[in-house]
């Protein structure tokens, strides 16, 4: 059987830890140069600190805005703690409008405006508006470098200021935005249709109306569900008044569903989407200590309901025995159910008007999984400790615990979020005190009941 083809980019990388080892850093830096920005940020976050520190100094100059993007604010933070103003002015000299913004944003205080005061005025001040808007916005997203036309001239016009324009019409221009004297956004002009159409048509007269503009202040997952919506490669963006002010395109977009991606998963484990795997180990330990510590105190709520019922668990050591299976298949079934909850709330499907919709689904799906696994595990349990009571306490307690846990898994999610806490971080720990302690509570109190 044929080996598999490596990733071509994972075999530079290999190569270029490979001679970092051996130490031929003139070397390494050559290589290192030859890869894209993305390529070196990636590599600086697969290695160690002190690898990485040595890998930073090799990167030329012109590189190190583009790499500084590209990685997490995390290591950013570690590559930069160095810098001085100087070097945050040529860091920035070479990037694209957006990609500068959001670097200065992140750049020192004290450096912002000596970096701001070496751009031209009229980068500083398209700078400078993409600032005062915050940065999950569109207007946060958007970049301000737009080539806009007027409806009333001809194809062939348009043709002819494009090429005066040559090398200084904005990267990624796919269409062209019409815009009326006051620059209020009119619609817009795909290159393909000015390229096949009559050179004497007006723009007006071919221009597509179907692209609605983007808010300013729409949030940057209601603009991903847009370009996902549309299918489209860029889009316009307006202020309350309609009038034009930059555009968003799919690399910026690419970026928040990535984010969006891997802050739902890395939530899941009460870690931010910006942990650096190779964090000191004092800093990793400290932003991790205040999740297990919340999880010791819901463990220890667990253990005082447990010990609530020390005298039947005593009597009955069965009950100690299959526990756990009612606090297991609650924690499922309520992980399931939250998990749907939360990706509904992030691409906007489930609000509170229809939130009862999704509960009622929930709780029936609960009450058919419960009764279908609760005579698996009762037929189970009554078999193997010939007893036909506790096949029915352990039935009756999963049936009640499916049902909390689909109904916590529904409502916890939405509640997080009107209380301004994100449902990501908190939202399984949560959950799991739920089924955890009301599945205990439920088999536990009802074996004190009725075990005699």
């Amino acid at each position: 059987m044929s080996a598999a083809i490596e990733n071509p980019e994972d075999l530079r990388m290999t190569r270029l830890q490979e001679i970092l080892d051996s130490g031929a850093l003139r070397s390494a830096g050559r290589l290192l140069n030859s890869l894209a920005p993305a390529e070196i940020a990636h590599l600086l976050e697969s290695l160690p600190q002190a690898k990485r520190e040595i890998l930073w100094r090799l990167v030329d100059q012109e590189l190190e805005g583009e790499i500084l993007v590209a990685v997490s604010d995390e290591v950013r933070a570690e590559l930069v703690k160095d810098m001085d103003a100087a070097s945050w002015a040529a860091a920035a000299e070479h990037l694209d409008l957006d990609d500068l913004t959001d670097l200065v944003q992140d750049m020192p205080e004290t450096v912002v405006d000596e970096v701001l005061s070496a751009l031209d005025d009229q980068r500083r001040h398209r700078v400078e508006t993409m600032l005062s808007y915050p940065e999950d916005t569109a207007g946060g997203l958007m970049n301000t470098d737009t080539v806009t036309i007027r409806p009333e001239v001809t194809l062939d016009v348009v043709l002819r200021y494009l090429r005066r324009l040559g090398e200084d019409m904005p990267a990624d221009t796919d269409s062209l935005f019409v815009v009326n004297r006051d620059d209020e956004y009119l619609g817009v002009l795909p290159l393909w249709k000015l390229v096949s159409g009559n050179p004497d048509d007006t723009v007006a007269e071919v221009m597509s109306l179907a692209l609605s503009p983007l808010r300013v202040d729409m949030s940057d997952s209601e603009v991903a569900r847009y370009f996902e919506t549309h299918d489209i490669n860029s889009a316009p963006v307006v202020d309350e008044r309609g009038r034009l002010l930059g555009r968003i395109t799919v690399d910026d977009v690419v970026d928040v569903i990535r984010e969006e991606g891997e802050h739902q998963f890395m939530g899941q484990a009460g870690l931010s989407e910006e942990e650096d795997m190779f964090a000191p180990v004092l800093a990793s330990t400290r932003r991790r200590a205040v999740w297990l510590g919340v999880n010791l105190l819901t463990a220890f709520l667990a253990s005082w309901v447990i010990g609530l019922f020390q005298d039947t668990l005593a009597k009955y050591v069965a009950l100690a025995v299959l526990m756990p299976i009612v606090a297991s298949m609650g924690g499922i079934a309520g992980s399931q159910t939250l998990t749907l909850a939360i990706r509904g709330i992030a691409l906007g499907q489930l609000t509170g008007k229809n939130a009862r919709h999704l509960l009622f689904k929930e709780l029936a799906v609960g009450a058919l999984n419960g009764l279908i696994w609760a005579l698996v595990v009762g037929a189970i349990a009554g078999v193997w400790f010939d007893s036909l009571a506790l096949a029915g306490l352990i039935a009756t307690a999963i049936t009640i615990n499916l049902l909390l846990a689909a109904f916590s898994g529904a409502l916890l999610p939405l509640a997080l979020k009107r209380l301004g806490i994100d449902p990501a971080l908190a939202g399984s720990v949560l959950l799991t005190t739920v089924t955890d302690v009301c599945g205990f509570f439920a088999f536990l109190g009802l074996a004190s009941l009725f075990l005699k």
